[in-house]
């Protein structure tokens, strides 16, 4: 399974609306969460589809299972499908996400 970020396609880096806009034109409601500087998720999963943007800052998600680092910074999108195991840890300025669930 390859999962990798998806750029914002314009040049300009997006508000913090233009994304909840992009997230519930798909259906989706988004809430916003943030984290300090080097913040660490431990290894876990969803039983949903995770969906998120990064507003501001970095963080880089780890897939144990995949032996992969995905990085996103301001603007970056990840689409995680339920059930993958990610671990995260939050970049040296902190992060500010927008994340919303597709069940």
């Amino acid at each position: 399974m390859v999962i990798a970020p998806i750029p914002w396609p314009g040049e300009q880096l997006p508000t913090e609306t233009a994304l909840q806009n992009v997230l519930r034109s798909e259906g989706l409601e988004p809430f916003r969460w943030s984290n300090d500087p080097g913040d660490r998720y431990a290894a876990h999963a969803h039983a949903y589809d995770k969906v998120l943007y990064v507003v501001s800052g970095s963080i880089t998600f780890g897939l144990p299972e995949e032996g992969q680092h995905i990085r996103l910074a301001a603007g970056d999108r990840l689409d995680l499908p339920a059930g993958v195991w990610h671990d995260a840890v939050v970049g040296d300025e902190g992060v500010v996400c927008l994340e919303a669930q597709r069940v």
